[in-house]
């Protein structure tokens, strides 16, 4: 009987430590199918489950919520990851915003700067960071910026679903909805246009029905539109329906116009939009000849960014231009709306703002442009967005702040009515939309920054202690430029500097010295400005500080390759190996006496001769590779050494595993040596 109570009991156990990991294996499939509320169901069950596995579970959930827009609910499962050792650089970044976007600023601040110490090569998130930092020590001062309007939920309108992106039509408010009966995979509706119709209040509307016929399909999402002056030419975003007769696969511009008696014509593309990148969020200048947009295409700041473009009155379009600068940054720059008055609104969350997207004013004086941010209770620490006025003064957007119906709601202000004014009463004139200075030719009080770079080349001891380096060639070149912007040699205390350097500028510094391996590193100036904010003179002088370390050259010195991948039992090269091995080939370039010998590694889980067979082949290809990059074959030799040099020789877990899993260089020989 006890034996038969013990075979059952370990069945049961079996059994359930089976049905966790089909649970965990599931979960992993509808996170990388983009179905985040399924992963969510089935990893948040998981709770029986290796330890090398607990930081990639949290991890996922972590990422499930962030990537659905549920920003602070991701929070206590990447306290979670990192508690399980995760290794990820860019989950700081992430978890950074998240503290933000739960009003956890310091906390926030401190994350943002452990993700700068880790030096990622993801420019655009860099760019961020740094810029995000500046803002987070601008908190205090945005959440003083406040205006009287007071806001209210459009709650006869609104439902759990997502609303969003309102614009004003005649006597329509016309607004994009998730009310479609047609689902994603993961549960969610399509959204499509819809409109009600205005009574004599905001407190009595129609019923909300489809905008038309001609602009509305199941199969396909579609919203935020924007209307001509006339009211008769729409553009607004379609994505596309999987099938092969779409003629792009993301979200493109599309064009509808209003014939008398017809009704609204079926859509055509927009020629101005880019079929292989997101273009969406349409919305027409004044005067009608100009269309706004948001587009995620090749050749922007990072992120998505503000374009224009110009239209005929037979509706040809000429070639969209970026912003630049001055309204797009490395995050996202979206929704945007010219007021009649002609200012730009649009939303960011790469200016500084309160929480994810926030609401933005542009205005030019001077001749020079400068954002505000619209302060409470425009914005909140949550997503606001997609702001629009009426000619009487009401305003519009949207918001999933905390206190909605549910996801995305439509929020108003109602102008008072013209007839409850009275004419010389200052105290009963219309609330205005924003605290800013008016349009005008007085120019801004602009401060100005003057930028410097400065650092120290280091080598390394006996002890692998830091050690200043006198007498290093420093070059600071300016990213596709091949005149340096500066030659200097550093001092007795291995410093260099300052030299002066552009705002928003790229640059490389390289440093060499005779018996040492020449190495370079990028710098960018891209997030790094210091916004008008925070200045307090008219000129301010700031440096930023950066370090190298040179190699001494010696036989027999290896050197690691970091992150060289392989896909399983393979030894093609992967494009993330390729950018790794790049810098190899770089390294070689501006090291033309050196010849190294490239060699592979292999965990310890398969069998002795096939880890050696494999690991040469991989060191094979990627030699191939070097050389395929203009390297003399006779300086780069190949060495497979399998898992005979594990540098954890009894491994458990796969991150001792991916220890072991390595590429290494070691320096065979000096041309010219003796």
């Amino acid at each position: 009987m006890k034996r038969t109570f013990y075979i059952f009991t370990f069945l049961l156990l079996s059994h359930g430590v089976f049905a966790q990991l089909q649970l965990y294996k599931r979960g992993l499939a509808s996170f990388d199918k983009g179905q985040y509320d399924l992963a969510i169901k089935d990893l948040a069950k998981v709770t029986n489950i290796a330890e090398s596995e607990k930081a990639n579970l949290y991890y996922k959930i972590a990422e499930s919520f962030r990537l659905s827009n549920r920003w602070v609910e991701a929070v206590p499962y990447y306290e979670k990851a990192f508690e399980a050792k995760l290794a990820i650089p860019e989950a700081h970044f992430h978890y950074a915003f998240a503290l933000k976007a739960a009003e956890k600023y310091d906390l926030a601040l401190k994350e943002l700067q452990q993700f700068i110490d880790s030096k990622s090569t993801i420019k655009a998130y860099n760019e961020k960071a740094y810029r995000e930092v500046n803002t987070l020590k601008l908190i205090d001062d945005l959440k003083k910026k406040q205006t009287d309007i007071a806001f209210k939920n459009f709650s006869q309108l609104n439902t759990a679903g997502a609303e969003f992106s309102p614009v004003v039509h005649g006597d329509e408010l016309v607004f994009t909805a998730s009310r479609k009966s047609k689902m994603y995979a993961n549960g969610l509706p399509f959204v499509g246009i819809y409109k009600v119709k205005f009574a004599r209040s905001m407190a009595e509307i129609g019923k909300a029905e489809k905008f038309s016929e001609a602009i509305f399909d199941e199969e396909r999402n579609e919203g935020t539109p924007t209307f001509s002056p006339d009211g008769k030419t729409m553009i607004y975003a379609r994505g596309n329906t999987g099938k092969r007769k779409d003629l792009s696969p993301d979200m493109d511009l599309y064009i509808s116009r209003y014939v008398d008696g017809t009704g609204w014509t079926e859509p055509r593309y927009v020629s101005a939009s880019d079929s292989a990148s997101w273009d969406g969020c349409p919305a027409f200048s004044r005067d009608g000849k100009t269309i706004y947009f948001a587009s995620n295409r090749p050749g922007g700041l990072g992120g998505i960014d503000l374009y224009r473009v110009n239209m005929d009155a037979s509706g040809r379009f000429g070639n969209p231009v970026n912003l630049g600068k001055e309204i797009n940054t490395a995050g996202d720059e979206m929704f945007p709306y010219v007021s009649e008055d002609g200012k730009l609104y649009f939303a960011s969350d790469g200016h500084p703002g309160l929480g994810k997207l926030d609401l933005f004013v542009a205005i030019r004086s001077g001749g020079k442009i400068t954002v505000e941010n619209m302060g409470a209770p425009y914005n909140s620490n949550m997503d606001d967005f997609g702001l629009v006025m009426s000619k009487k003064g009401d305003i519009f957007f949207s918001s999933n702040r905390a206190g909605g119906s549910g996801d995305d709601d439509i929020y108003y202000y109602e102008a008072p009515q013209k007839t409850e004014l009275a004419e010389n009463d200052p105290s009963k004139t219309p609330l205005i939309p924003i605290n800013t200075p008016e349009t005008s030719n007085k120019p801004l009080d602009i401060k100005t920054v003057r930028y410097f770079l400065a650092g120290t080349i280091y080598t390394k001891n006996a002890n692998n202690e830091n050690i200043p380096l006198d007498s290093v060639s420093v070059k600071i070149i300016s990213t596709g430029q091949d005149t340096p912007v500066a030659e200097i040699t550093t001092r007795k205390d291995g410093k260099f500097g300052p030299i002066a350097v552009q705002e928003d500028g790229d640059y490389v510094i390289v440093g060499s010295k005779k018996d040492y391996l020449a190495k370079r590193e990028d710098f960018s100036m891209f997030g790094r400005a210091i916004p008008q904010a925070l200045l307090n003179k008219p000129v301010t002088d700031t440096t930023f500080y950066t370090s190298l370390t040179l190699d001494q050259i010696m036989i027999d010195k290896t050197f690691r390759v970091e992150n060289i991948y392989y896909d399983l039992d393979k030894w093609d090269i992967r494009p993330d190996a390729a950018i790794e091995l790049d810098k190899l080939v770089q390294l070689l370039n501006d090291n033309p006496t050196i010849k190294i010998e490239l060699g592979s590694h292999t965990d310890s889980r398969s069998s002795e001769i096939y880890n050696l067979r494999l690991s040469q082949k991989r060191a094979e290809s990627a030699v191939n590779y070097i050389v395929s990059k203009g390297i003399d074959r006779e300086r780069i030799t190949a060495k497979g050494y399998g898992e005979s040099e594990l540098l954890i020789k009894n491994a458990k877990t796969e991150e001792e595993h991916q220890t072991n899993r390595r590429t290494e260089f070691k320096i065979v020989g000096i041309e010219g040596a003796e």
